[in-house]
């Protein structure tokens, strides 16, 4: 990002930086930035307008500027990060962002301000009717209206207890000293639906708009929006945020029907005319250190988040909130104690069909008996393994927390 001297100046009088990502926008870049600073002009609110230029090369600075905005050049590309850009070089304490193609009502700057000035952190906007909203003819695609932005916005209501109702709206309004406690880092589209995840993670107060969408006014210049590539990497972001979705729920899934199989396989039931033999054991027990791992790999992320700032010191367990070396070292030494007691069992296990396999001058040994013990042993031994290695990565992560 390119900031001159003057542009490090505050202004400690300004209320609102407008903020609007800007790439080849020249034909509404101007109309845009008109409006914004007319419509704050109007209401009486101290403000600027920034354009984060993300590499235009069609005049867009040009008119932006003479539109009366301040633009920032932002070399790194994305929609995120050109939006980071321009809210780190805003000088009022709110910030309003929204897009430069007009498809976006500036005229409502008033509505989110005075929500911000009540108190809220975050004002989203809903272009969706369910909230409100209006969505002109023409102005956003079926594909996106009734199935992309009603499912991602179910799923981010579901997985993380927001009210919002249009999480993909780029209209919002937000404290600037709480979206920098957010520490965002997506560079992409889902930059939006990451700020209004983590408002929600970290107990932000959300407020909600109703607002309207207008057809895109670009004619030489089409939607910067990928579909399905933005799409899915904004589900992959969903997933990342969300270990419980993510790892503990599909590994207690896993390990519980592996549970499930070594019940039956071990006494040979028979269920309906299907015999469970060691067959069964075996994917029973393939099954249980299979969601040992994918449980343990959710326990690790999570820690990593949380230290790191992505998710809330809040969510962590009892243990995980780095009171102190001598607690974290226990816990060490328990989950030890654990791997070394699936251990020795293992151990007992697998040597006492060994010892048998001695005394018979190693000949061939009663297979279905002597399975019965070698594969639960065998899994003892890796889940043990499995359990002290990731016991001492953890207590690796919980270091930069103590």
């Amino acid at each position: 990002m390119t900031v001159s001297n003057d542009d490090l100046k505050q202004e400690p009088w300004l209320e609102l930086s407008v903020v609007m990502p800007c790439l080849n926008e020249a034909d509404t870049v101007a109309t845009c930035v008109q409006k914004a600073l007319s419509t704050m002009n109007q209401h009486g609110i101290q403000g600027e307008v920034i354009v984060a230029d993300n590499g235009s090369s069609d005049g867009s600075v040009d008119l932006a500027t003479q539109a009366g905005a301040r633009v920032i050049h932002i070399e790194r590309r994305g929609y995120g990060a050109a939006l980071m850009g321009g809210i780190a070089a805003a000088q009022g304490r709110f910030v309003l962002m929204g897009d430069a193609d007009d498809s976006y009502d500036f005229t409502t700057i008033p509505m989110f301000y005075e929500k911000l000035v009540a108190g809220a952190d975050l004002v989203q906007g809903c272009r969706l009717p369910v909230g409100g909203g209006t969505v002109m003819p023409g102005a956003m695609p079926p594909l996106h209206r009734w199935l992309g932005n009603p499912l991602l916005t179910k799923l981010v209501q579901w997985m993380f207890k927001t009210k919002i109702q249009d999480v993909y709206c780029g209209l919002r309004a937000f404290r600037k000293s709480w979206q920098q406690e957010l520490e965002q880092r997506c560079t992409g589209m889902e930059f939006a639906t990451e700020m209004i995840i983590k408002s929600a993670l970290f107990g932000g107060r959300v407020e909600q708009v109703p607002v309207t969408l207008h057809p895109d006014g670009r004619i030489h210049q089409r939607s910067h929006l990928r579909t399905f590539r933005d799409g899915w990497r904004t589900l992959r972001f969903f997933l990342l945020l969300c270990p419980r979705w993510t790892f503990f729920i599909p590994g207690f899934a896993i390990g519980a029907c592996g549970l499930l199989l070594g019940a039956l396989a071990l006494p040979q039931a028979r269920w309906m005319g299907i015999a469970f033999d060691v067959h069964t054991l075996l994917v029973g027990v393939l099954a249980i250190i299979v969601g040992s791992q994918w449980i343990w790999c959710g326990v690790l992320a999570k820690t990593f988040a949380i230290s790191e700032g992505i998710l809330p010191t809040r969510q962590a367990s009892h243990e995980a909130k780095g009171k102190g070396e001598s607690k974290d070292s226990s816990q060490l030494e328990r989950l030890l104690l654990i791997a070394a007691g699936m251990a020795m069992l293992g151990i007992a296990l697998v040597g006492g069909t060994a010892w048998e396999w001695y005394q018979s001058n190693f000949g061939p040994l009663e297979y279905a008996t002597t399975m019965r013990r070698v594969i639960p042993g065998v899994g003892l031994i890796a889940l043990a393994a499995q359990f002290a290695a990731s016991s001492f990565l953890l207590s690796v992560l919980r270091l930069s927390r103590l």
